[in-house]
């Protein structure tokens, strides 16, 4: 087969799976809607079932799987979480974020903290290879924020103090997260077990101060460019001018150690102190109605449920088990201190079950390096599904009174 025709085939490919994956999505969504289940949960299944390990994986496109998961859909997959979290930016103005720093500050951190250690210690009774135990407390850490994202807005929520301490809160998780896999990484590949805790607490401060700096830039930059009206007249130009600002901020976080979405979410905040804000907001709602549902669809199709038995089974209970109550308690409890209501409370430490794709990246390198076993790597994924899963189901349940 010629370059140009082996190219092609993989573009039309490519295109069919989105196809198929966008579809499927918004099938599964409205069923979903229609039974009153959170959409982003039909999604999400829409994803397992029609993915390249289930329906997906059947040989229909000239002999191979119909549906296939390569990097440039990944990639595409990433560029969704982008735009989620640049919506979920506009929601919360720097001075909100900023006032509830302490509370996000506290919540977030534990929510990594409580998770790594507790993952740790179990798995390390369970009898593993340190490097593997670190790996799988790792997979523990970070909430899949876009998620409860998506729940909440749905619900009309997002507004609430609840909500917003669950995004100050993921996003610092985040950041933490990545901070902790940065670390394991450099363990995994050097294989060193005990590292220099003042190369772990430098580490931390510098990619926090990265996000501080990304933030105090997108502040004083984003709305100098934006309130130039006489300059943007033609039709677009604001709402191009912003996607534009977005994916670059995305661009930054990533190019200076930081997760793309950190990036994206700093620029949001920044867009929500503008004058243009309604008008932006009524362009990336219309752009989230494609990317959310084909972001869920393709987290869903990552999941291979092809290697589980008794062995997974129980490792991925255990997981399941620790990723639920460590979030519950790590950041629900002390959620408690500043919210001083039980019920909203309890909607943080929900809101912040979910995980995503810090879990994947983890389970990922860990099979490729060879660090964890097969079984550990499918526990993993399945963790990650469940989470995923149960997360929008006990969110819209925990608002369920309110909704009467």
């Amino acid at each position: 087969m010629a370059i140009g025709t082996e190219s092609s085939a993989i573009f039309i490919h490519v295109i069919i799976s989105l196809a198929l994956l966008l579809f499927t999505a918004k099938i599964f969504a409205e069923l979903f809607h229609r039974i009153k289940l959170p959409v982003v949960l039909g999604e999400l299944l829409a994803g397992i079932v029609i993915g390249p390990y289930a329906l997906g994986g059947l040989p229909l496109f000239n002999g191979e799987p119909l549906v296939i998961l390569d990097e440039t859909i990944k990639n595409i997959g990433e560029l969704a979480a982008i735009v989620i979290l640049f919506v979920a930016g506009l929601e919360i103005t720097p001075r909100e974020f900023l006032r509830g720093g302490a509370s996000s500050f506290t919540i977030g951190a534990l929510g990594v903290i409580v998770p790594f250690f507790v993952g740790y210690f179990v798995f390390s009774l369970y009898g593993l290879e340190a490097l593997e135990t670190l790996l799988i407390a790792t997979a523990l850490t970070a909430t899949s924020i876009a998620i409860s994202i998506q729940v909440l807005s749905s619900l009309g929520k997002m507004q609430t103090k609840e909500a917003r301490l669950i995004l100050g809160a993921a996003i610092v998780d985040d950041i933490l997260a990545i901070a902790v896999l940065s670390v394991v990484l450099t363990m995994v590949q050097t294989g060193n077990t005990t590292p220099d805790i003042m190369e772990i607490t430098f580490l931390i401060l510098k990619i926090l101060g990265l996000f501080v700096a990304i933030l105090v830039g997108s502040i004083l930059i984003v709305p100098r460019i934006l309130h130039r009206e006489k300059l943007w007249k033609s039709q677009g130009s604001i709402e191009g001018i912003t996607t534009a600002i977005f994916f670059g901020g995305a661009g930054i976080a990533a190019l200076v150690g930081l997760s793309p979405i950190v990036g994206a979410f700093a620029i949001g905040m920044a867009v929500a102190s503008t004058r243009l804000i309604k008008q932006v907001e009524e362009y990336v709602h219309k752009l989230q109605i494609i990317f959310a549902p084909l972001f869920f669809a393709i987290i869903g199709a990552q999941v291979d449920l092809r290697g589980i038995n008794l062995d997974v089974l129980l490792i991925a209970g255990i997981l399941v088990f620790i990723a639920i109550v460590t979030k519950i308690l790590g950041c629900g409890l002390p959620s408690l201190i500043f919210l001083k209501d039980k019920s909203k409370a309890m909607r943080v430490g929900i809101g912040m079950v979910s995980r995503g794709e810090v879990g994947l990246i983890v389970a990922g390198v860990g099979a490729t390096s060879g660090v964890i076993s097969g079984d550990v790597y499918t526990a993993i994924i399945v963790m990650v599904a469940v989470t995923t899963i149960i997360t929008p189901i006990w969110l819209k349940k925990a608002y369920s009174k309110e909704l009467v």
